[in-house]
């Protein structure tokens, strides 16, 4: 005797398993297309490497005032 009927409580968990991956599925997209934009934005993509950058020191003389 197989069971064909499906409970409640199945009908309502594959409801909200459906809504979750929705939202994750928008969530991966947002990440991504925000990721996509600043790529070809050209902005420097530049790492931190544990090394002296003078673009990000205040102190280097670039950023002093004359």
């Amino acid at each position: 005797m197989a069971i064909a009927r499906e409970h409640e409580l199945h009908k309502r968990r594959s409801g909200r398993n459906i809504g979750l991956a929705v939202v994750l599925v928008g969530f991966i997209a947002l990440v991504f297309g925000l990721t996509i934009a600043k790529v070809q934005s050209g902005a420097t993509l530049q790492a931190y490497d544990h090394s002296y950058r003078p673009a990000l020191d205040p102190d280097h003389p670039r950023f002093q005032q004359r």
